[in-house]
């Protein structure tokens, strides 16, 4: 196996980890939630096609990881095989280079997971 293959099966198995050793997430706080989100729209729009230096986050629930039209991810992004659910986006808001250790967003991550439960209600609302 080369090491690339055994590179993405070694971030796969740190994904599902993650996520299997996660509690569930408890509701966040959209309102608050709204005003964590100012750390994320310099680099982030809500708008469908509206890509800035990140890519757009409409529709992101259900969305396989690296695939917005018309941005271009870093290959590990693009071959991460995940789906962004709230378990997986709180994964990686917490900290994106253990989730996809080459990924380009430079964001180094939400240390607070009321934070973290708070972007993602308002992202369930703001980003549909």
């Amino acid at each position: 196996m080369g090491v690339t293959r055994l590179a993405k099966r070694v971030q796969a198995a740190v994904v599902l980890a993650i996520i299997a050793t996660s509690p569930a997430l408890a509701e966040g706080d959209a309102a608050a939630g709204e005003k964590v989100y100012k750390k994320c729209k310099t680099c982030h729009s809500l708008e469908a096609g509206k890509n800035k230096l990140g890519p757009n986050l409409a529709g992101i629930f259900g969305r396989q990881a690296g695939s917005v039209e018309g941005y271009k991810y870093s290959a590990a992004m693009a071959s991460s095989g995940i789906v962004w659910d709230e378990a997986t986006l709180d994964a990686f808001l917490a900290k994106p280079k253990d989730v996809v250790p080459k990924t380009k967003m430079a964001f180094a991550g939400l240390k607070k997971e009321d934070q973290r439960h708070d972007l993602i209600a308002y992202l369930k609302e703001a980003a549909q």
